[in-house]
């Protein structure tokens, strides 16, 4: 997973496609505004894995999640492991 700061998404590049997580970074949150994965990607598994990565990285600097994405929203609630973050 790469954080693409200047764009205010997290990218994960698979087989020349990128899945993205459009985010706000705000006092101890994450705003997370889209999830998007290309189609030939869909199904795959390739959200998923990016969001365990951002997961992972909101954990890692303090920050709880709000999720404004309904797919964002579902995967934190179907994981019970970082469902702490919800907010």
């Amino acid at each position: 997973m790469h954080d693409n700061a200047e764009r205010s998404r997290f990218e994960l590049d698979i087989e020349g496609h990128t899945v993205f997580v459009d985010y706000q970074r705000r006092e101890g949150l994450l705003v997370i505004r889209h999830v998007y994965a290309p189609p030939p990607l869909r199904g795959t598994g390739a959200a998923d894995r990016l969001m365990h990565a951002v997961a992972a990285s909101a954990r890692a600097e303090g920050r709880r999640i709000t999720a404004l994405c309904g797919y964002a929203g579902a995967w934190l609630r179907a994981h019970p492991e970082h469902r702490d973050l919800l907010v």
